[in-house]
């Protein structure tokens, strides 16, 4: 506050959280958090870009005061840092056009719906999809991702920035969320032992929930609401 500056690290390669604009600025949903917070405080925004790798050295060094990179919640990193109330969503999902009825994982009877071979989703839609599920294994994102927009399924089992994209590229078949499969949302990240810093962050997130601001940055970057109950 005395130095009237707020240093955020930032994601400079995880798009739509955070990546290089038109003019190489960082843009994203982090950078729009980071700013916001900015602005709570009354103080300038410093954006630093990180890669995943060296995000919490650039924290626990004093290069930045928090991290907002799209950061989830471990007990390993809890040993090291701490992590505000949660900002972003962050989750593993079932998406399928509107028309489509499925809200638990007993819907997907009768139905055919695409994964990528060896990610969390097919791994998980594999041991629990009803008898009666036609699951169709692909090698890679880009043809999970085709099969959607193409129609060859109904359904697509992936994470949320995945179907972000996939509304993007398809206005005539966006994905609609019909029920979560994994949830690890994002938090800030802090050094430890710095309570009024994470009480005032907390505030600031608690008080862009209640706004409708944080649900604005979702649906801009995330192409969807928050969900229900974050």
């Amino acid at each position: 506050m005395k130095a009237k500056v707020i240093k955020v690290a930032v994601p400079q390669d995880f798009a739509p959280f955070g990546s290089a604009g038109p003019d190489l600025k960082p843009v994203g949903y982090d950078i729009d958090m980071a700013n916001l917070i900015g602005k709570e405080l009354g103080v300038k925004t410093e954006i630093i870009a990180v890669t995943s790798a060296n995000r919490i050295p650039y924290l626990q060094t004093k290069k930045a005061h928090i991290v907002i990179s799209s950061l989830g919640k471990n007990p390993e990193r809890e040993k090291v840092i701490d992590f505000s109330e949660a900002y972003a969503p962050f989750f593993s999902g079932v998406y399928g056009t509107k028309e489509i009825a499925a809200t638990k994982v007993e819907d997907l009877a009768g139905k055919t719906i695409g994964a990528t071979r060896g990610a969390i989703e097919e791994q998980e839609i594999s041991k629990t999809a009803p008898a009666g599920t036609t699951v169709k294994r692909y090698e890679d994102n880009n043809a999970t991702i085709s099969a959607f927009i193409s129609g060859q399924v109904d359904l697509i089992a992936t994470g949320n920035t995945v179907a972000a994209s996939i509304a993007d590229k398809s206005k005539a078949r966006p994905p609609v969320l019909k029920f979560v499969i994994k949830d690890s949302p994002c938090y800030i990240g802090m050094n430890k032992d710095e309570p009024k810093l994470m009480a005032k962050v907390n505030e600031i997130i608690a008080k862009a929930k209640k706004s409708g601001e944080l649900n604005k940055i979702s649906e801009k970057w995330l192409k969807a609401s928050l969900p229900a109950g974050f």
